[in-house]
């Protein structure tokens, strides 16, 4: 990182446009990252990937073309990338972005993504005993991940209330850094990130609303293309298996073209896994201290929105 050019920064302050999904977030912070000479860093878990558009509902190609968009559709989605990688890479271009005399927009709803940024969190763990590692795993191939959760649930409970029962990968990794002594504090334990003056937004609005908006998602992502996405996925060797095709959406599709399930059931599930997610990130969200909150009401234009981002920041005129 470039730490050391922080001094002569004239502007050292952060955007973070959090929320819920299908809240409108990349839209907002598009229109923001024009009013204030932005650009937007992204903050979600699934729109790194390559060749996973339709189902991560990545910002529109035009305005990715008229403002500058970082961390986008860059890692395979055959590959795993963690937590440690995204926040080297954050930090990296939102120092660059302040260099050049921008202002970053950081955009997403991936908890651990933005904990990584709006946090100290040291990622130079003690190296993985991998032996161990394929001893977790086999087990838990044999008793099943929920067999797992229950042996994290007795050693870290906190780790345990955060995982779901389901999520082999993350249950693994957990019982890892709790036996490395290096187990992920919870967020009352962590120390601010203070080199950035952070303006953390996040948006929200009425639950039925927000409902009838993921229902439609779900519909429009099924004609827009989503099946013969997953398609194209599957004939790169990826399955159920990868850490990215256990994406909403994609999980979904996948187990329909496995004939696991039907196309209604899939649209179903996409819904009903979808408006669990929103619930979970409005857990997370109410978490944090500083969060300033930001209802979107329907019929409201994006320029309301923005004057109550912009509200009280007294040099966001100046930075049109």
């Amino acid at each position: 990182m470039n730490g050391n050019n922080t001094v002569g920064r004239k502007n050292n302050t952060v955007y973070i446009i959090a929320g819920q999904t299908c809240t409108g977030k990349s839209t907002v912070a598009y229109y923001l990252a024009k009013r204030i000479n932005g650009e937007i860093v992204n903050c979600d878990s699934v729109q790194i990937y390559k060749y996973m558009d339709i189902g991560s509902a990545k910002p529109d190609k035009k305005q990715m073309e008229q403002v500058p968009h970082h961390l986008y559709d860059f890692v395979d989605p055959r590959d795993n990338f963690t937590v440690a990688q995204y926040q080297k890479l954050a930090l990296d271009t939102i120092d660059d972005i302040l260099d050049r005399g921008k202002t970053p927009i950081l955009v997403g709803g991936t908890g651990l993504y933005l904990n990584s940024v709006l946090y100290k969190m040291d990622f130079a763990a003690k190296p993985v005993d991998m032996e161990r590692r394929k001893e977790l795993e086999a087990i838990g191939e044999q008793q099943g991940s929920q067999y797992l959760h229950q042996l994290l649930s007795a050693v870290d409970p906190d780790a345990a209330a955060r995982i779901h029962p389901n999520n082999m990968r993350k249950i693994v990794r957990a019982i890892e850094a709790y036996e490395l002594g290096d187990s992920i504090d919870p967020m009352n334990k962590l120390q601010p990130n203070d080199k950035y003056e952070f303006r953390f937004f996040a948006l929200t609005m009425d639950r039925e609303w927000l409902y009838t908006r993921i229902n439609r998602r779900a519909i429009k992502l099924m004609r827009s293309g989503l099946i013969d996405e997953v398609k194209r996925l599957k004939a790169m060797g990826l399955t159920a298996d990868d850490q990215s095709m256990k994406s909403i959406g994609y999980k979904e599709t996948l187990k329909y073209l496995d004939g696991e399930i039907d196309l209604k059931e899939a649209v179903y599930e996409i819904m009903r896994n979808t408006r669990r997610f929103a619930k979970r990130q409005m857990t997370w969200l109410k978490r944090y201290d500083d969060v300033n909150w930001v209802e979107i009401r329907k019929g409201e234009a994006v320029s309301q929105v923005l004057d109550q981002i912009l509200a009280g920041v007294p040099e966001a005129a100046a930075q049109k």
